[in-house]
């Protein structure tokens, strides 16, 4: 539930039911929100009428029933229910590298010693699509969304690969535009938000401006003035790239009509692509640059976001929509079918291998080396998923240089950057392979006669003299070149 609220499917005064609520918890929670919610459960609430809502949240049900035309049954009458979203959620198996076949988590059902159908990923997409007829949407792993309305679920789809744009800042004075400022302030969020200006079918809300110029084209040349038209046209492309990204995904499904699309996602279209062939055809020639590595690895080793090794591409998540477009679709291969792990902090590009690997890790803005916990390859020739637990009381990775895995942006990028230029001055990242996991990154520390207090460099308090002063002479000799 927590995911739903995060992706934004609780607008005001909508309803909700939880098809087999347990306790209730849940129900309690979006209750507390302020929205209408109610629950049914076999054991706990036998007697609760069960009700239709707008969004039907399905958790962790269909795993326990032995039966499966009772879970089939289970699906199709929260189904029945939804007005809008259905949300079904199972427990999903996945390869350890160390243990072997296991479950992802450990959900409350588990505990009990009860039946537990643990789904692949893949088979429980299937399940859903098969016993609803549809397309489901995965969100997190074992997570998926099903939406009643096609151009509603187009729309969100959509919205997943849509990056961040701010709005150009003016720098030149125009008295004309400090004159209508107010009112051109919501064309430009608009243009902002879409790429594009809007079309007559959408003049509506902005009748007074069309009154006052005209045209909105005018109006918009108003805003040229007083901004830089190369940020204007970076954001058409922008948006551009936005959809491609969205259509070339589409082709691995059943990719929609125009007419399922929502009416500015077709407005969109036309206004960038001209038509909706013209868009199918280019988002088409960009899937199939996926299928050459060498394009892939050369992306990667371009790209001015991200940490670059030998044969990989490490990108903090917050960063993702500000990559290569390519890139962005490569990894929207994985996240499309199977879902990007909810807790995943950096993605992995590799460059030899068609694969993605999400890496968690929890400290990421509280430690200035985080360990890694857990680990999540996806081969995306046959989409198998490996998964790797660190133990951290052994000897887990820890990561180095975080102001290369984000943009510059990010709130603790300078914290992140000083620190790795004095750790560098002090030759602690000369050898990067000696300092991957934990003990030899403290080596390297003991080595160095150097010790960590939060973000800075400081001298071990036990240091042989005599290796601090060679030290000293080496950070000198470096901060002089």
């Amino acid at each position: 539930m927590r995911v739903a609220l995060e992706a934004g499917l609780f607008p005001p005064e909508t309803t909700f039911f939880d098809y087999g609520c347990g306790h209730g918890g849940d129900v309690e929670r979006i209750g507390d929100r302020g929205y209408i919610s109610a629950g049914w459960d076999p054991y706990y609430r036998p007697d609760a009428p069960c009700r239709s809502a707008d969004i039907v949240n399905l958790g962790y049900i269909i795993n326990v029933i032995e039966d499966p035309s009772e879970r089939r049954e289970a699906l199709l009458k929260a189904w029945k229910l939804t007005g809008k979203v259905l949300i079904v959620a199972a427990q999903v198996l996945i390869e350890d590298r160390m243990r072997g076949m296991m479950a992802y988590s450990d959900g409350v059902i588990t505990r009990r010693n009860t039946f537990q159908k643990n789904y692949s990923q893949e088979e429980l997409k299937s399940f859903i699509d098969q016993v609803l007829g549809v397309d489901a949407i995965p969100v997190a792993l074992g997570i998926y969304l099903v939406f009643r309305d096609e151009a509603q679920a187009q729309t969100f789809r959509a919205s997943r690969f849509r990056s961040r744009a701010t709005t150009p800042r003016v720098k030149a004075s125009v008295k004309r535009f400090e004159q209508y400022k107010e009112m051109l302030a919501p064309l430009m969020a608009f243009f902002t938000e879409r790429g594009r200006l809007p079309l007559e079918e959408e003049l509506q809300e902005f009748a007074g401006l069309h009154s006052e110029f005209g045209t909105l084209r005018r109006a918009f040349q108003v805003v040229l003035q007083a901004t830089e038209i190369q940020e204007w046209d970076a954001i058409s492309e922008k948006r551009r790239q936005d959809l491609l990204v969205y259509l070339a995904l589409s082709h691995f499904g059943d990719r929609p009509k125009l007419r399922h699309l929502a009416p500015i996602v077709q407005h969109d279209i036309k206004a960038l692509f001209g038509n909706y062939q013209q868009a199918c055809t280019a988002a088409d020639l960009m899937l199939l640059s996926l299928g050459n590595l060498e394009v892939m690895a050369e992306r990667c080793k371009s790209s001015v976001i991200g940490k670059k090794l030998s044969n990989s591409l490490w990108v903090h998540v917050s960063a993702l929509d500000a990559l290569d477009p390519l890139l962005r679709l490569y990894e929207g291969c994985a996240s499309r079918t199977i879902g990007r792990p909810e807790e995943a902090t950096v993605v992995k590009f590799h460059t030899s291998k068609p694969k993605i690997t999400y890496l968690f890790y929890p400290a990421f803005d509280r430690e200035p080396h985080p360990c890694l916990r857990t680990s999540m390859q996806i081969d995306l020739q046959d989409l198998h998923v490996s998964y790797r637990d660190y133990d951290p009381e052994d000897n887990p990775p820890v990561l180095h240089q975080k102001e290369l895995l984000v943009q510059s942006d990010y709130p603790l990028y300078k914290k992140f950057a000083k620190l790795s230029r004095q750790e560098a001055d002090w030759g602690l990242l000369d050898d990067l392979g000696k300092i991957r996991d934990r003990r030899g990154w403290q080596k390297c520390l003991e080595e160095h006669c150097a010790e960590l207090k939060g973000y800075r460099v400081v001298w071990g308090k036990d240091a042989d003299p005599y290796r601090v002063k060679l030290v000293r002479s080496n950070i000198r000799t470096r901060q002089r070149e």
